[in-house]
């Protein structure tokens, strides 16, 4: 119990000021990351399947939120929190997490690495005290704004920035148990507000001078001391607004967030259960995931999933139950009533400086540049699509051309495993002693879509003297519709010009597939036999 206590205060310390520097990545108040902290990792250890999984605000999901809350606010981004709470429900239910599991590995480095791209170009703005009206637009826009803003940038920001930067890095490598957020955010914290108070012109940005909020009567800048008040996600819209159209135009968002938030919350689950030995269930962990994320977003939460980063440091912190979990979550709820006033004084430079870090860390360039040296040239291809689209564009379109093209390349992959051959030619030495007008193809592999015509064609151009062909298919592990209508089109031509076709070596569980597909093996033209060798016999007795 006091290992796990222990944990999940170090975990509430990480989790703090990385929560808020996740929102307002986001594009919304930093007290929306605190309150996901608390409510997520509470209920996602409730409900999940993880002992140790910590769950909250992810920098991952900061790609995909970005856009919503730019055109439908912080309202249309509860509601997509809410629906993508559903569609993880619905996707653990029907069981079909394992088949989450499957995206292929360049997808998912790609656009991860993408994510990580995006984020820490967002914080060049923070990072360097830029002055940006409207920083909105296409990847390519906001890097021109950038660009052009450059001459605006603030020494003491940037200083700010630096060093906070130069402390995270180096508290890292000491190997010590304190975070280094904890360290570097302190420090930078005290110093910046001396600097504030003793020398007033430097106006180093922090969350005060940055947010304010306006809650009931109660008005001030900076965090509300006033945690997790329950209020319908849609409360901000007019009810005019709320309608059928609004679902539609969120759901496809609502989908992207359920799918990144599957796959983080099942490879966390997969690299928790590596350091620990322990089993997750991946279908009640989505399900967990899905109560969790219909339940934060009334009280202002925005989507949230297990989180890798803070799961590893929970683990390394002594971290074996679900107590640690909710230990953080208490943590940052007592922050928050206690410490609002002093988390205010975080400096926007610092938490640009944390979430660098935190790109960096889920950038995977080792990975990355691993997959471009040794991986096929299909492989680098899926990469470094899924990576650019990410970019450029968003990860719905990165992962969803990703997967269609890491699909195209496995059905290409699956061909070229394929093979139909003739065995039987007056060389062979397999085979010898065996009449002219009998013909044995060797097949290989599955016969499904991609496969089906190479057959046809193969078999449809054999030689005119040919009486009976013979099919090797023990080696042949499964048929798909498109190959059984081959099939069924070449019986119907041999039955046509009255030649015999036999099967050989089938399997009985494609035999009875082919028999339900209405192949009449008690036809004279079409037979099946277990071996090749009666196979032959049979067409002796025939010609």
């Amino acid at each position: 119990m006091k290992s796990n206590i222990l944990s999940g205060l170090t975990v509430g310390i990480v989790a703090l000021p990385l929560s808020m520097a996740l929102a307002i990545a986001t594009g919304v108040p930093p007290q929306l990351g605190l309150y996901t902290a608390i409510i997520a990792g509470f209920f996602a250890s409730i409900f999940g399947s993880s002992k140790i999984n910590i769950s909250g605000p992810t920098a991952a999901f900061v790609v995909i939120l970005i856009p919503i809350v730019q055109e439908f606010g912080v309202s249309g981004l509860l509601i997509c929190g809410l629906l993508s709470g559903i569609i993880l429900i619905l996707i653990g239910v029907l069981k079909l997490g394992t088949i989450i599991e499957l995206i292929p590995y360049p997808v998912t480095v790609g656009f991860t690495s993408g994510i990580a791209v995006v984020i820490a170009t967002f914080q060049i703005k923070d990072f360097f005290g830029l002055t940006i009206e409207n920083f909105s637009g296409s990847y390519i826009d906001k890097i021109i704004i950038l660009f052009n803003s450059f001459h605006t940038f603030d020494t003491a920001e940037l200083l700010t920035g630096l060093f906070t930067l130069f402390l995270l890095v180096l508290w890292q490598k000491t190997k010590s148990k304190i975070p280094s957020a904890l360290i570097a955010l302190s420090f930078a914290t005290v110093i910046v507000t001396f600097l504030n108070m003793n020398i007033p012109s430097l106006n180093i940005s922090t969350i005060a001078s940055t947010f304010s909020y306006e809650i009931g009567e109660l008005k001030g800048n900076g965090i509300p001391p006033i945690p997790l008040q329950f209020s319908l996600p849609w409360s901000y819209l007019n009810p005019i607004d709320i309608n059928l159209d609004l679902f539609y135009k969120l759901l496809p968002h609502s989908i992207a967030i359920a799918i990144l938030g599957a796959l983080e919350s099942l490879l966390c689950a997969v690299i928790s259960d590596g350091m620990t030995g322990n089993k997750t269930n991946p279908n009640k962990e989505l399900i967990g995931q899905g109560i969790t994320n219909m339940i934060v977003p009334f009280f202002g939460g925005i989507p949230a999933t297990a989180a890798i980063a803070r799961t590893v440091v929970n683990i390394k912190s002594g971290g074996t139950s679900k107590v640690s979990s909710i230990v953080h979550s208490l943590f940052i709820l007592v922050s928050i009533i206690f410490l609002s006033p002093y988390l205010s004084y975080l400096p926007m430079a610092s938490l640009s400086a944390l979430l660098f870090v935190v790109a960096w860390n889920m950038s995977e360039v080792k990975h990355f540049i691993n997959i471009i040296k040794v991986a096929p040239k299909d492989d680098v291809y899926v990469l470094l699509a899924c990576f650019s689209l990410t970019v450029l564009f968003d990860m719905q379109i990165a992962v969803a051309i990703g997967i269609g093209l890491a699909s195209v390349l496995f059905i290409k992959r699956t061909i070229d495993l394929y093979s139909i051959e003739l065995i039987n030619t007056k060389t062979s030495a397999i085979h010898p002693n065996i009449p002219e007008n009998i013909s044995i193809y060797d097949i290989n592999g599955p016969m499904f879509f991609g496969a089906a015509q190479n057959a046809l064609k193969t078999l449809l151009n054999a030689n005119e003297d040919t009486d009976v062909v013979i099919l090797n298919m023990q080696n042949v592990t499964m048929i798909d519709m498109t190959a059984m209508v081959a099939l069924k089109s070449i019986v119907d031509n041999f039955r046509r010009k009255n030649k015999k076709l036999i099967f050989s070596g089938l399997n009985a569980r494609i035999v009875k597939k082919l028999t339900k597909a209405k192949f009449e093996f008690d036809d004279i033209n079409l037979k099946t036999f277990d071996n090749l060798e009666d196979s032959i016999n049979y067409s002796k007795t025939v010609i």
